[in-house]
């Protein structure tokens, strides 16, 4: 797109700039919101879920079950 913008200039189509301008534009802030949503994608999240070792005990005895 670039270089279109580039042989428009070249050859004086100045709405042709502006129209290719535009959706450069466009095309970059686009690119700026898929990079971001990547990002925040593989962003952990802690959830406040505890991790089994620390919720399962370590006697092998239930504390549900009777004694």
């Amino acid at each position: 797109m670039i270089a279109r913008i580039a042989e428009a200039e070249t050859e004086g189509r100045l709405g042709e700039i502006e129209g290719l301008q535009v959706s450069l534009a466009g095309a970059e802030e686009k690119l700026r919101q898929v990079d971001a949503e990547q990002v925040s994608r593989h962003t952990a999240t802690d959830l406040g879920i505890p991790a089994f070792r620390g919720i399962a005990g370590r006697g092998g005895t239930s504390p549900l079950l009777p004694r």
